[in-house]
């Protein structure tokens, strides 16, 4: 999954009240995307966790999967060298509970197997590869603390790097009663769609049709859902967690530098979503990645999601949305801590 935090830029405010003890266990949640590796070090709290670490970056291991099938050896060693990174962290902050979970990317590769097998000899680290629902299922409960239950269904989706998740989630009064109606995953996220389409990605024309394209691609889970009486109802909220997201919610918020304690959370109207994404079609590669809340590891991405952003905005018109700067690392963090309190009877 394509999450925010490209960079450094996780390192900031992920917290809830700092009311964590000194000798609460330390965990540690690895994301490995297609795109971005991605790890939070955090104790419980009364009302979640605190961070105590995070680091994140942009490795790109899928780059070039969807025409050779293959993991590349550069994005091999790319990732290789972050994933060295957070054995380094969990061992130095002595890490008790760790779960490191691999998604599209490697589910998609066929040799996958074999470079986990390279990982742990590598690093020692377990990565186990999720399926496609638990990912989205993950996602889910880490930006379940962002829905608001005056609704009585949402729309989660996470725009990753291979491949994008949507979840109808029937929210009851507290996220232990949330219930996934529908869930489905798209084999198409930024990374892939960006190779796939390139240049049309920047003229006008071209992006108009890709997102038709990617319209049409999304019509069965909207027939699947039955989203469309519940828009038109004004029964649905939306929510989108991933590095798309977060981005244009920067961009409308024009921030020198991205914050996450300013972007988590914020409410966009389509309108505004659509503004940003036609202009970003129409700048360089340059512009775009001397935007502070684009750079460089983005650049070439971004209008590959804001075609899929703009996609499921034109399909379920719901005139708003969510953004979350969270998801996969979150939600396993909070399933470890939930499982661990369950085991003592808490």
């Amino acid at each position: 999954m394509e999450q925010a935090g490209d960079g450094d830029r996780s390192h900031c405010h992920l917290s809830g009240r700092h009311n964590a003890s000194a000798d609460q266990p330390l965990y540690g949640a690895l994301d490995l995307g297609t795109n971005n590796c991605r790890l939070l070090l955090a104790k419980p709290s009364d009302d979640g966790f605190r961070v105590i670490e995070a680091f994140s970056r942009v490795t790109r291991l899928g780059e070039g999967l969807a025409n050779s099938g293959l993991l590349s050896d550069d994005a091999i060693e790319r990732t290789l060298c972050a994933l060295r990174q957070c054995a380094q962290r969990l061992e130095r902050r002595g890490a008790r509970r760790i779960r490191s979970v691999a998604t599209e990317a490697c589910r998609r590769a066929t040799n996958g197997t074999a470079f986990l097998q390279r990982v742990y000899d590598d690093t020692g680290l377990v990565l186990e590869t999720i399926s496609a629902d638990d990912e989205a299922r993950l996602a889910l409960t880490g930006c379940a603390p962002l829905l608001d239950r005056n609704h009585p269904y949402a729309l989660v989706f996470d725009i990753g790097g291979g491949s994008t998740e949507l979840i109808k989630v029937k929210l009851g009064l507290t996220p232990a009663g949330d219930k996934v109606e529908t869930l489905a995953s798209l084999p198409l996220g930024v990374v892939t769609l960006a190779e796939e389409q390139s240049a049309r990605l920047h003229d006008k024309a071209g992006y108009s049709d890709i997102v038709e394209h990617v319209t049409e691609r999304l019509l069965p889970f909207d027939r699947q859902s039955g989203f469309g009486p519940l828009v038109a109802a004004r029964q649905i909220q939306m929510l989108g967690t991933s590095g798309t997201v977060t981005t244009l919610a920067g961009i409308h918020l024009d921030l020198p530098r991205y914050d996450r304690a300013l972007v988590d959370g914020l409410v966009m109207e389509f309108s505004s979503i659509e503004a940003i994404s036609r202009r970003l079609v129409q700048t360089s590669a340059a512009e775009r990645a001397a935007h502070p809340c684009i750079g460089e590891t983005r650049a070439d991405l971004v209008v590959a999601g804001c075609a899929i952003l703009e996609a499921i905005c034109r399909l379920w018109p719901a005139g708003r949305l969510t953004v979350a700067d969270r998801g996969v690392r979150e939600g396993v963090l909070l399933s470890m801590m939930q499982a661990d309190r369950l085991a003592a009877g808490l």
